[in-house]
C-alpha cells in the first residue's frame, strides 16, 4: 500500500517503512508526525483519490532527525561592471520515517 502526502508545498510518494526528507517541521527528534493531507491511497490494484485530499486519511511517522543540507552557492555577476556578490545557503530539513497509512 502507498499514499501521497502533500507538505511544505510538495508531493511524496510513501509506503510503510520508507525515510523521506522534508521541509522543516515544528517537531523534534523520535516525536510522531501525523500528515493529514493525503491526495490518493494506492494499492492491491485499488486506486482512491480525493478532491482533492481524502477524508479521514492520514499518514503517520516518526521525526528521525532534524538538519540542514549542503550548502549551495549562489553568485551573481555583471560582466565588465565590477559587479560580483557571492551568498550561500543552506535548507533546513526534517528526516522523518513512515510508520503507518490509515486509509
Amino acid at each position: 500500500m502507498y499514499a501521497i502526502i502533500r507538505t511544505g508545498g510538495k508531493q511524496y510518494r510513501v509506503t510503510e517503512g520508507d525515510v523521506i526528507f522534508v521541509e522543516k517541521l515544528p517537531y523534534a527528534e523520535g516525536e510522531k508526525v501525523k500528515f493529514d493531507e493525503v491526495l490518493l491511497v494506492g494499492g492491491d490494484g485499488e486506486i482512491k483519490t480525493g478532491t482533492p485530499v481524502i477524508s479521514g486519511a492520514s499518514v503517520e511517522g516518526t521525526v528521525l532527525k532534524n538538519g540542514k543540507a549542503k550548502k549551495i552557492i549562489v553568485f551573481k555577476y555583471k560582466p565588465k561592471k565590477d559587479y560580483r556578490r557571492k551568498q550561500g545557503h543552506r535548507q533546513p530539513y526534517t528526516k522523518v520515517q513512515i510508520d503507518k497509512i490509515n486509509a
